[in-house]
C-alpha cells in the first residue's frame, strides 16, 4: 500500500471539544480513520484494551489525569504512535520527560499547520515502527528455526552416534529429497525420538 493511502486508526483522549472540533478536519485530511475520541485516561485505557490504534492524541490536562503516565506507557509498550499537546509553560519541562520514550510533543496553544506536520511525523515513526517489528518477528522465527534443528542435531548425535557435521548433511539431505524444510524434518526427528 502507498504511504499516502494509508489509513492510520486514532484515539483522540481530550476533555475540550473546542479542541476536538479543531482537530477533526485535520485528522481526516491526514487519512486518520477510523477515530474514536474519549475524555479521559480511564476511558483510553479502557478503549486501548479493546483495540490497538497507530496513533494516540493526548489533550493535556484531562479531567482525570495529565495523560503523560499514559503517553510514555503507550509509546513504550505498544506500537502505537503518541502525540501529546501541553500548555506552553509546561512544554520545555514535559519535551525533556516524555520525548526519550519516544513521544512526540507540541505546545498549545497551536495551529492547523503544526499539528499536521505532527502527524506526518507520526506517520513516518509509524511506519519506522511496523518496519522494525517485521524484521525483529522475521529473526525470532529464524532463531527458533534454527534452536529446533540444532536440538535435532543433537538428538541425531546421541541416538544415532553421528557427528555434527553428518547430522547438519542428513537434515538437509532429507528436507530436499521431501520438499520439506529443515524445520519440518527437525519436528519429524524429535517426534521420533520422543517416541522411542
Amino acid at each position: 500500500m502507498n504511504f499516502s493511502e494509508r489509513s492510520f486508526s486514532t484515539l483522540v483522549v481530550s476533555s475540550s471539544s473546542k479542541f476536538n472540533e479543531f482537530l477533526k478536519p485535520i485528522l481526516a485530511e491526514r487519512h486518520c480513520e477510523p477515530v474514536t475520541t474519549v475524555e479521559n485516561v480511564s476511558a483510553a485505557k479502557r478503549a486501548m484494551n479493546e483495540r490497538e490504534y497507530d496513533f494516540l492524541i493526548i489533550n493535556s490536562p484531562l479531567t482525570d489525569d495529565p495523560g503523560i503516565k499514559l503517553s510514555i506507557d503507550s509509546s513504550e509498550g505498544r506500537g502505537t504512535v503518541c502525540l501529546l499537546l501541553v500548555r506552553s509553560e509546561w512544554y520545555d519541562e514535559l519535551f525533556a520527560k516524555v520525548s526519550e520514550h519516544g513521544v512526540f510533543i507540541l505546545p498549545k496553544p497551536t495551529s492547523v499547520s503544526a499539528v499536521s506536520e505532527a502527524l506526518s511525523f507520526l506517520s513516518s515513526a509509524f511506519m519506522r515502527l511496523k518496519l522494525i517489528s517485521k524484521k525483529t518477528n522475521s529473526l525470532e522465527e529464524k532463531m527458533k528455526e534454527i534452536r529446533l534443528v540444532n536440538h535435532a542435531k543433537w538428538v541425531l548425535i546421541e541416538q544415532q552416534k553421528m557427528t555434527e557435521e553428518e547430522a547438519h548433511k542428513y537434515i538437509e539431505r532429507r528436507a530436499m529429497d521431501n520438499g520439506l524444510t529443515k524445520t519440518e524434518i527437525a519436528n519429524e526427528i524429535l517426534k521420533v525420538s520422543s517416541i522411542q
